[in-house]
């Protein structure tokens, strides 16, 4: 009995091996060695924090962005997206992804100009005519040059997101003429730029989290604020303000960023599905936000009972003459020549319009 228990033992252990082991070892050959596979065998976890809704522009990109690298890696990569500032909160995010806490956020580009006041320019007013114009800059050399700007600060950029035109809101009248803006207490970014364009109108500016907007205005911390159609809707502000004005006066756009040494490690392979996923979200986000800001002032002008001023030309041309000295103030403080031109040229546009 015990010689047939082990005849039938030998017999499974060489059915099994016929199975299960490689066919090159068996014909005495070693397997070749994948250096592209290497890193591969475990799962990819990428933290993508940001500070808004999962319904804005933004929000939708990073979801975007995350169905398209699992797609493009089948799975290999996965992008943990964290909204609505649960992780950490606007005025921590940057520091987290310097010391790979997370390994990727979206700042707004006005809160990049503390590393460096080239990043200011995009807070200059009436800077972009169109939403096709803003697309055309962020996808030019210029753009492409800023992404690599703060490499050494072990930052990666990877895209220029645009959320479209900001507007202005107020409590306390509307905002027509300049001098509307007197005495007013407004809400920014942390921006210089942004600073100056509300002291050019007699207002003062407050810096304030974006996080902590909606309860610095029950505080009554400030009279007014400028915002985007799908954030003053998304954080409800329409309902907390009396009187908004269309005016397209500025522009509200994120850099998509890594930690850069957490892009280094990864290997050549992802590297280059996350580069076409991200490609493929940008020039999605750019009409996704159009779509958002339209349908959402709609339901603003149905839902709320703001006042709703549309800028015209004329008043248009009032504003950009208060504001002239900002970009003054821009010109002197960076020495990039390219740049410099380029906003020279849009000054000289502005005046001829």
């Amino acid at each position: 009995m015990k010689y047939l228990i082990g005849a039938s033992i030998l017999v499974i252990t060489f059915i099994i091996s016929i199975f299960f082991i490689p066919v090159d070892w068996l014909n005495g050959k070693e397997i070749p060695y994948d250096d592209e596979q290497e890193g591969l065998s475990k799962q990819i976890v990428i933290r993508f924090s940001h500070v808004v809704a999962e319904n804005t522009p933004k929000g939708l990109a990073a979801q975007k962005f995350a169905q398209l690298v699992e797609e493009k890696t089948d799975g290999m990569v996965k992008v943990e997206v964290i909204p609505n500032g649960s992780l950490y909160k606007d005025e921590d995010e940057l520091d987290a992804l310097i010391h790979n806490e997370v390994q990727m956020i979206a700042p707004s580009l006005s809160k990049l100009t503390g590393l460096a006041p080239e990043w200011g320019l995009f807070d200059l007013p009436f800077l972009f005519q169109n939403d096709q114009d803003i697309q055309k800059v962020l996808s030019s050399e210029l753009g492409n040059k800023l992404l690599t700007l703060n490499e050494n600060k072990g930052i990666k950029g990877l895209a220029l997101w645009s959320n479209g035109f900001k507007q202005m809101s107020s409590n306390v009248k509307p905002l027509r003429q300049p001098d509307d803006f007197i005495g007013q207490r407004f809400r920014i970014m942390p921006s210089p730029i942004i600073g100056e364009q509300f002291k050019a109108f007699g207002a003062k500016p407050v810096e304030v989290p974006f996080d902590q907007l909606y309860t610095s205005l029950q505080e009554d911390k400030f009279d007014g604020q400028e915002n985007t159609i799908s954030n003053i809707y998304s954080r409800r502000i329409y309902g907390m303000q009396k009187y908004m004005t269309v005016s397209n006066h500025g522009f509200l756009g994120y850099a998509v960023l890594m930690n850069k040494e957490f892009w280094d490690s990864l290997p050549e392979k992802v590297q280059q599905s996350l580069e076409a996923a991200m490609a493929e979200t940008t020039l999605w986000m750019i009409s996704e936000s159009q779509r958002v800001n339209n349908q959402q002032l709609q339901l603003i002008e149905q839902e709320s009972s703001i006042q709703i001023h549309h800028l015209t030309e004329q008043e248009k041309i009032e504003w950009y003459k208060t504001l002239m000295p900002v970009y003054h103030k821009f010109l002197q403080n960076v020495n990039d020549k390219a740049m410099k031109e380029f906003v020279k040229n849009r000054m000289k546009q502005l005046e001829t319009q």
